[in-house]
């Protein structure tokens, strides 16, 4: 029991200080995005509403270079281009090639990759741009297994003499770029940097049939992928650079033993991961669009309640799907807010259901999120594990030491909107709140539950009889 306290202790400290952090990083971001305000509505005035949403360019100055922090370069070389030529006539070498090429356009845009360019036999795509996340290492690697496994499958169903057929060389990296962005109906993008170049090199000191990956690709994807390690390329003002070999998805993740396709615990765990893009957008969103009324309801309330689900959630046992399906129910309980105030849990299911597809979640798992979402309106009444977690989540407050100045929030916020009378209603009307309440999970008991009287008590010599 001591030693389950500790770990629970442990996990409360780990994730305040995650709290602190993230809102840190909350204000840092709005800090940022006053100064590049003139820049943005530069920017913007290029684009149509329909591509805001989508995220892309019609058109951008070509002089203008866009730095992308993290961005995974992938180069493909299909060998085999002159032997092929002098054995078959050239219209059809160049029908097959194509043919590959516009397979590989299929999985880029499956994986939402950016084709780059393609240079006679070398095909060049980019995960990261023009839409940073944090998934493109994996995103382009995946997209690389498919890619070999295709030019793989046309060998083995090749007739003739497959020393003259197809094969292919992958190399990736994974780095900072810069992109500039140019083209009005068709939107072409240049790359440049150090991360360009040495992605090539990986590829063009790579063996037929084979994926080379940097190190800093592999130190970004290693959990889920086995390799061999494959040796060092020497590389400019960083000394020798590792490589490795990527053979398939781990067993544990794949589908079955080709090790191409992820399973559905490889997606899980991909969410996860990519819940952080998807965190920075409903937040940034948050900050921009709610009323100024909300002391209560605002991007520090969803933090916190994000910070609690994930604490109760780990002290409950859930899994990792259960925990990612309860962390976004958490960041869209109260984005229902930036429409209106009353029903503000529907509005949330709504703009989970215009998201959440966009970021590989299913329709069975939208449904779950909707009804952890609707389970925190008021009088709550859960009826599941998560829908629990989140109800304890959303009045984590109530026993917490916070609770007087979060409790004077939330009053200054109803008071403005007329929905209450004085301070000292309130105040009765909280205790009379807190005295009927109870959490439901035995983490949020065992955390909060003690205090709740302690707070009763508090609130009592506020009243003024």
């Amino acid at each position: 029991m001591e030693n389950q306290d500790n770990e629970l202790l442990f996990r409360i400290a780990k994730l305040v200080s995650e709290n602190k952090e993230l809102s840190k990083q909350v204000k840092e971001y709005s800090a940022k995005n006053e100064e590049l305000s003139h820049l943005n509505e530069k920017l913007m005035s290029y684009l149509t509403p329909d591509q805001i949403e989508k995220g892309l360019l019609e058109e951008c100055p070509s002089s203008k270079a866009l730095k992308f922090r993290m961005t995974t370069i992938l180069f493909a070389d299909i060998q085999g281009f002159k032997d092929i030529s002098e054995s078959s006539d050239s219209q059809s070498m160049f029908d097959e090639l194509d043919s590959i090429y516009f397979h590989f356009d299929q999985i880029t845009e499956k994986y939402k990759i950016q084709k780059i360019k393609t240079i006679g036999d070398t095909y060049m795509c980019a995960g990261g741009v023009p839409i940073k996340n944090s998934t493109n290492p994996l995103d382009v690697v995946l997209a690389a297994l498919e890619m070999q496994h295709y030019v793989e499958k046309l060998r083995e169903n090749y007739g003739g003499d497959k020393s003259n057929f197809w094969q292919i060389k992958i190399g990736i990296h994974t780095g900072p770029v810069f992109a500039t962005i140019s083209g009005k109906k068709k939107i072409s993008y240049e790359l440049k940097g150090e991360t360009v170049n040495i992605a090539s090199r990986i590829q063009s000191t790579g063996e037929l049939g084979k994926i080379n990956v940097s190190v800093m690709t592999y130190e970004l994807i290693k959990e889920y992928f086995t390799f061999e390690y494959y040796g060092k390329i020497p590389v400019k003002y960083q000394g020798d650079m590792e490589m490795y070999n990527l053979k398939r998805i781990k067993l544990a993740y794949s589908v079955d033993r080709t090790g191409i396709e992820p399973n559905d615990i490889f997606m899980t765990k991909y969410c996860l991961r990519q819940f952080t893009d998807l965190q920075e957008v409903i937040l940034d969103r948050l900050e921009k669009e709610l009323p100024v009324y909300l002391y209560y309801h605002n991007v520090k309330h969803t933090i916190d309640v994000l910070t609690q689900a994930e604490l109760i959630g780990l002290g409950e046992g859930v899994t990792d799907e259960e925990l990612l399906l309860l962390k976004t129910a958490g960041l869209f309980h109260d984005f229902g807010h930036i429409i209106g105030y009353d029903n503000h849990e529907y509005f949330g299911t709504q703009l989970a259901w215009e998201y959440l597809p966009k970021y590989g979640y299913n329709k069975q798992q939208i449904e779950t999120i909707c009804e952890v979402i609707m389970a925190t309106k008021l009088p709550p009444k859960p009826e599941t594990l998560l829908q629990n977690i989140i109800c304890d989540s959303d009045l984590d407050y109530l026993g917490r030491t916070d609770f007087i100045p979060v409790s004077n929030n939330l009053y200054r916020e109803l008071k403005e909107q007329n929905k209450i009378g004085s301070l000292n209603d309130w105040n009765k009307l909280q205790i009379k709140f807190i005295s009927s309440h109870q959490y439901f999970t035995k983490t949020a008991n065992s955390l909060r539950e003690v205090n709740k009287q302690k707070q009763i008590d508090r609130i009592k010599l506020l009243i003024v009889e």
